[in-house]
């Protein structure tokens, strides 16, 4: 019995002087021992989440809306579209991730030091101005999805609050709160497949007539279109590339790879991560479009004026549970990609303008917390006092007919270039396809400032009736062509 004692007495001691070395030396143990593993021998899904970040901003209210209206207008005929905007997108987002773990300081640092302040400056201003801007459209996004099944706007409104302080105090709330993030948004891009996939698959789509959209094509589907019907169809998927290829959230990617803390040795990671943020994205788009083919294209024209009207026409298909599903992942999308597109706006013009990168750095959470504010404000307005969100949308796409390109070419120069990137410098292949991306970015501009701005202030200076929730299409996170 003695030895027993002996021996439990020399086990507790030898705990209690365990316990004093991590109190004394938290650094000494790891939280979780798979991260003692190599990077490279963890399970995949354990080497990614920045890609799934870019995932949800790229997935809003605004590209369900244009991906809707094409698969309700043009059935399952510009699938292709999508495979060809995200190609764009992950070489874009691949070269942000590569120059966020290479590079030796942020974006906003290399802008300085290779081509000035004001250039930085620029930069900065865009990104925030366009974020800011459109954020409104992400609070309509979340105020929709509650106004499905909610009447009365007072309500609605307070929720849309609750939920802009919930995102505040989550950014104050962590010291460092990228890991939460990335759990948040993987949760997030759960509801999304699982949502979209249930409603789907309950309308029974013609896999044939799937499967061969796939097939690049310029044909209009439908017999009796109109020139005007011509135009309209073609808008909308220039609609479709820009709610896909958003460039600013490309950009981003550097400053996600930076927080997740990848360095040099975590490339391939980084390029694995883009690929399956891309894969998501994909899906994603691919089901909202084929949902509207399968149970709302007709053959005539079809007109929807905000989210909910799709998950309205899908109920009469299947019920008000599909309504609540569709809803569901209307919620997840407009809610993650209204947190994270205001991060964008407020980490990126903190950086430029030379005040912080970091999540620690308190400029930055400022900085995002006016982008939520100024959002919020322009929803609240225009949910309670029938606000006319023209000028902010006019405007907004104005400074993305010159940020977008801007943006783009800033990425494609610094992860060009030898002596930030050295070895990982981007090649000629990779340069040429983003070069591509670049006119793609420059045409959608040149459609904005020709035909959509000019239209929207017609619009203005000469209104008609409608609906607090309707242009919401635009209002994607640095759209510049719907």
């Amino acid at each position: 019995m003695g030895l027993v004692r002996r021996r439990t007495g020399q086990r507790v001691a030898r705990a209690c002087r365990l316990v004093h070395t991590m109190l004394s030396h938290p650094n000494s143990f790891p939280a979780n021992p798979m991260t003692d593993l190599p990077t490279s021998r963890r399970p995949w899904y354990q080497r990614i989440g920045p890609g799934l970040i870019t995932a949800c901003v790229v997935i809003g209210p605004g590209s369900i809306m244009t991906s809707s209206t094409v698969g309700a207008n043009q059935g399952y005929s510009r699938l292709w579209i999508i495979l060809v905007s995200v190609a764009f997108m992950l070489v874009y987002m691949t070269l942000g991730a590569k120059l966020g773990a290479v590079a030796n300081t942020s974006p906003g640092n290399l802008i300085r030091q290779k081509a000035g302040r004001w250039l930085a400056i620029s930069v900065g201003c865009c990104v925030f101005f366009i974020s800011a801007a459109f954020q409104s459209g992400n609070n309509i996004g979340v105020a929709a999805a509650f106004e499905a099944f909610i009447d009365s706007k007072l309500i609605v409104a307070g929720l849309v609050v609750a939920f802009n302080l919930l995102a505040i105090s989550f950014l104050f709330a962590f010291q460092n709160f990228y890991r939460v993030l990335e759990r948040l948004m993987m949760v997030f891009v759960g509801l999304m497949l699982l949502s979209f996939a249930i409603n789907l698959v309950a309308l029974q789509p013609n896999l044939g007539d799937l499967f061969r959209g796939f097939i690049p094509s310029l044909t209009t589907v439908g017999s009796d279109t109109t020139s005007q019907d011509t135009l309209d169809r073609l808008i909308a998927v220039l609609g479709l590339v820009g709610t896909t290829f958003v460039i600013t959230a490309a950009f981003y990617q550097a400053y996600l790879v930076r927080q997740k803390g990848w360095d040099q040795s975590e490339v391939r990671n980084g390029i694995l991560d883009a690929r399956v943020g891309a894969v998501i994205m994909t899906l994603i788009t691919v089901m909202l479009m084929s949902t509207a083919a399968a149970g709302l294209y007709t053959g005539s024209k079809v007109v929807l004026n905000d989210p909910v009207q799709v998950a309205d026409a899908l109920g009469t298909t299947f019920g008000t549970f599909g309504k609540i599903i569709f809803c569901l992942g209307l919620f997840s999308a407009a809610f993650s990609s209204f947190l994270i597109n205001s991060m964008i706006g407020g980490f990126i013009v903190s950086d430029c303008l030379g005040m912080g990168s970091k999540p620690t750095d308190r400029a930055p959470r400022v900085m995002t917390t006016i982008a939520l504010l100024t959002g919020m404000s322009i929803a609240l307005a225009t949910l309670i006092l029938d606000f006319n969100r023209a000028p902010t949308i006019i405007a907004a796409q104005a400074v993305t007919v010159v940020g977008a390109p801007l943006i783009a070419g800033v990425l494609l120069w610094l992860s060009s270039s030898k002596d930030v990137m050295g070895s990982f410098a981007a090649g000629w292949f990779t340069k040429t396809f983003a070069g591509l991306g670049l006119i793609v970015l420059l045409a959608m501009a040149g459609n904005t400032a020709i035909k959509t701005i000019p239209a929207k202030i017609d619009q203005y200076l000469h209104p008609k009736p409608a609906t607090p929730t309707e242009d919401v299409a635009t209002l994607s996170n640095a759209s510049i062509a719907d």
